[in-house]
This record gives C-alpha cells, structure tokens and sequence, in this order.
C-alpha cells in the first residue's frame, strides 16, 4: 500500500489568512483505522475482476470522469448481457452523483431491462437498481416515480432477505425519506418506525 496520511489540526496560519495548515500523521499497516478501511474497500469490490474492479474503486474515490471512460470503453467491447447489465448499472451510479438525473436514470433503466430478460421478476439482484432508480427521482422532486421504484425494491428484498436484515430498514428508511417531503408526515413516521425497529435489532 502508498504511504497513507491520518488529517489532524487544520487550522489558518497566523502570518497569512489565506493559507492554512494541516497536521498530518503517518499511518503502517498496524493502524486499526486504517485496517478498517481497507477491509471496507476490500469488501466493496469484492467479486470484481480487472478493470472493473479499477471502475468501482474510482467511482469509491469519486474520480467519476475517468470512471465514466472506462466504463464507456469496457462497454465497447462487451460481449455479455450480464457484464452490460453491470456496467451500465453502474454509469447510472455516475451520473446520479454527478447530478445529471435523467441520464442516471436513462442507464439504470437499460442495466434492469437487460437484467429482466434473464432473471426472475422478484430476484435480488434487482433489488438495488429498482432502489438507486427511487433514489434519483427523490433528488428530481418526483416523488410518485421514488415510491414506485423503492415499493419494487422493497417487495424484492422482503421476498430475498430475512425479516431484520439491515437492507430492509434502509428501504423502509427511504420510503419514509420520500414520505417526509411530501409531507405525508404520518406515513413517513411509519416507515421510519420501522426501519429503526430493524435497525436496533440487527446493528450492533
């Protein structure tokens, strides 16, 4: 691993406010911190091979214009459904945060209907991207479009997942998110009370 950097005090110089100074440590491979954080990137790209693995950790690191042209190029040469399905599942990831909406959307909907023609309608793996779909249209305003898309996803992860699997509460999470800003402040209680009902049992 690249020499790695704790941040510490950061504060303005006395002699100049427009400079300021950071305090930095030097971390080994003992550091807890650090193994922790390792063994989270490990674990995101974890079943990813070769470059895809390189698209994931860029997208991690937010390096989302040479992400997008290397997915745009892992595209071209695609020979798979499944690996198309992959890629454009994640441009739709890009795009959602680099806040071009319609084009996240665009890339979710082609990476599910590739998907639908090979799997079951309720199978798991459908679940994020029906959910990353409801995420966008609640950053668009358009919250009738959210709620259809986290109900899809919800109703696939109840089928897939045991009943106080954290997945399920960060579903109920976001239905109640949407609810909130419609101000269907009731309903929103609900989900919520629900998510943190999972939430308390399942985390520890």
């Amino acid at each position: 691993m690249h020499t790695v950097f704790r941040v510490g005090e950061i504060k303005q110089t006395a002699e100049n406010s427009r400079l300021w100074e950071v305090h930095l440590t030097i971390t080994d491979e003992s550091d807890p911190q650090l193994a922790r954080l390792t063994d989270s990137i490990k674990e995101d790209v974890r079943g990813s091979s070769g470059w895809y693995r390189m698209g994931k950790l860029m997208l991690k690191v937010g390096h989302f214009d040479q992400a997008e042209e290397l997915y745009n190029e892992l595209l071209k040469n695609a020979s798979h459904d499944s690996d198309r399905a992959h890629i454009y599942h994640h441009l739709g990831y890009l795009k959602d945060n680099q806040g071009e909406y319609q084009q996240a959307v665009k890339f979710f909907e082609k990476s599910l209907e590739i998907n639908r023609k090979t799997l079951p309608e309720d199978h798991a793996s459908l679940a994020p991207t029906y959910s990353n779909i409801g995420g966008v249209y609640s950053s668009m305003g358009e919250y009738s479009k959210a709620l259809k898309y986290y109900e899809e996803a919800l109703k696939i992860a109840k089928k897939a997942l045991p009943p106080n699997h954290p997945d399920l509460a960060t579903s109920y999470n976001c239905i109640g998110g949407v609810y909130d800003n419609m101000g269907e402040y009731s309903k929103a209680l609900e989900y919520y009370e629900k998510s943190h009902k999972i939430y308390e049992i399942s985390l520890p």
